[in-house]
């Protein structure tokens, strides 16, 4: 039998979604029904089962995703000219959720290689961290970087810098005409020093534009943020370098420390320039404490430990329109796995849940977590319609072409990550999160601004669909990069490390390869394999300034 063309994602749907091309004029045969084609659909793309008299509804995975502005016939593609977005309101928490969780026998008994910290956090890797409290620090950071990197063989292979230097030589050896010929960059090993410490993964260095000149609440969570990476699991220990006059001070990094760990016993080495004197003396001292620290750090081994200590981020970007269809439900199923082994999900973006509200509420497992989530929600929407946008701005120019024609579709596509289990918690930006099973945060969709939260609140690795190809990482994190489509796969193998385009062809499910991303998982926690993301020094670090991000 030849593989279908189209796909209805829920009954109610009065939209199908076209796997491949499809021309006008087409003959499309679907449970029962025979639709001719009114215009080109492209494979991503939708169009209508029925009439659609303007002001109807447009109606996808089950829930309203957009309302007609002009009469669409059946047959007719779903367009940014035709159809707006709309969502459905939600209301309280009214019904209880009953859930059927997956079976996790073959998962029950295995463990990952992970380190193993004092206040029983378990880490995916062990890094050191040096990171300013304010943006005038910023050279100060980069002055450390430079001397720590190369000499403890932390620096990854100068492999563009090689290919600079060839082009250099071609041009003094022949001129100009010399330079086409040479300087192709070599991705091939390159000669690094020795790494000093085997068992420290590296030593990270954050950079950001803030701490100073900003709202005192953006200063607040700054601190907040970086309190969350010194306390996370893949961090060792810390090196704080303050100017001493800016909003973000130190007292109030402590206290956000203290709030994550009230016995808090990691090395934690600050400086303040305005106190130190000269600039020389102050990294001097901050050069000899970071390197005993790594040596201690350096003592740290990796012990197995049960997958309860997994704390998993869910993100997706560059989002295509089998997002919602291959690699989201995917993540998803593997979302309720953790779940079930008492692990931690942390499902983001809040402009991202648009229209998939009520659902979540009713999924939530007391009405408190339920109302919190109504509250930030709305309080969200109401800051970006104060600056005179609206969740409705969300998706990209990318989103919109290959699929993704309204906020409420691409919500509903990107809520599949979470799966189906029962939300356990709400989490404000920057919180921290603790309680098992699925935790819903406050993030903006931007992509590093949400990685950036979802590990400063404690993901030990982070899952991130694309279906358009994204270069972003994370400095502490392993970021495993996931393909809705094969076509990305093939066309970026060098940042994508698993596909899920098996999906969309029929030859997996997606419990199938939900349960394949948690053995692939397990081996990047036990450091048995590395990101695309970590080999290319994708260490993406921005801090969210709050009420503008979507």
């Amino acid at each position: 039998m030849a593989p279908s063309r189209v796909l209805q994602l829920n009954p109610k749907d009065n939209v199908l979604v076209a796997l491949n091309d499809l021309q006008k004029g087409e003959q499309i045969n679907f449970s029962g029904r025979t639709f001719i084609l009114r215009t080109d659909v492209s494979a991503k793309h939708k169009f209508v089962t029925d009439d659609i008299a303007p002001g109807g509804a447009v109606v996808m995975y089950g829930v309203l995703i957009g309302k007609a502005t002009e009469a669409i016939g059946t047959g007719e593609k779903v367009t940014t000219r035709n159809t707006h977005h709309e969502a459905a309101a939600f209301h309280e928490k009214t019904e209880e959720y009953r859930w059927s969780p997956p079976d996790i026998s073959c998962w029950r008994e295995k463990t990952f290689l992970g380190y193993v910290r004092d206040d029983g956090q378990v880490g995916t890797r062990n890094y050191w961290l040096v990171v300013p409290l304010v943006f005038c620090e910023n050279r100060n950071i980069s002055v450390l970087k430079q001397a720590f990197e190369e000499e403890l063989g932390f620096a990854p292979p100068q492999i563009y810098r090689q290919q600079v230097a060839e082009l250099v030589r071609a041009y003094q050896e022949g001129g100009a005409e010399e330079i086409g010929s040479s300087g192709a960059a070599r991705s091939g090993a390159q000669s690094q020093r020795a790494r000093i410490f085997g068992n420290v993964d590296g030593i990270k260095f954050l950079m950001h534009e803030g701490g100073c000149g900003g709202t005192r609440e953006d200063a607040n969570n700054l601190c907040g943020l970086i309190a969350g990476y010194i306390h996370h699991p893949n961090v060792a220990g810390a090196t704080v370098l303050s100017l001493g006059c800016q909003n973000s001070q130190v007292a109030i990094l402590r206290e956000e420390v203290k709030k994550r760990d009230r016995r808090f016993s990691k090395p934690l080495f600050v400086f303040e320039q305005q106190q130190s004197g000269s600039e020389f003396t102050m990294l001097s001292e901050a050069i000899q404490k970071t390197f005993l620290g790594l040596v201690g750090a350096n003592k740290c081994e990796r012990r197995p430990a049960p997958l309860s200590h997994l704390s998993i981020g869910l993100k997706c970007g560059g989002s295509d329109g089998f997002s919602g269809i291959s690699a989201n439900p995917a993540i998803g199923h593997t979302s309720d796995l953790v779940a079930v082994l008492g692990g931690r999900t942390i499902l983001s973006e809040f402009p991202e849940l648009c229209g998939v509200e009520q659902e979540l509420i009713n999924r939530s497992t007391q009405k408190a977590v339920a109302d919190r989530f109504i509250q930030l929600m709305r309080d969200y929407a109401a800051r970006a319609k104060a600056v005179r946008s609206g969740f409705d701005m969300n998706p990209s120019p990318g989103n919109i072409r290959d699929g993704l024609i309204t906020d409420a579709m691409k919500s509903a596509g990107a809520a599949k990550k979470g799966g189906t289990s029962p939300v356990t918690a709400v989490l404000d930006y920057p919180e921290y999160s603790s309680e098992p099973g699925l935790n819903l945060q406050c993030t903006p969709g931007n992509d590093v601004e949400c990685v950036t939260a979802q590990v400063g609140a404690g993901a030990n690795i982070v899952l991130f669909t694309t279906g358009l190809g994204t270069p972003t990482g994370n400095p502490i994190a392993p970021v495993v990069k996931i393909s809705t489509n094969s076509q990305l796969m093939q066309k970026m193998p060098d940042i994508i490390d698993i596909d899920t385009g098996g999906v969309i062809s029929g030859q997996q499910t997606i419990q199938q390869m939900g349960e394949e991303i948690l053995d692939r998982v397990i081996q990047f926690a036990s450091g048995e394999s590395k990101t695309k993301a970590e080999l290319l020094a994708q260490n993406d670090f921005i801090p969210w300034k709050r009420g503008v991000s979507l």
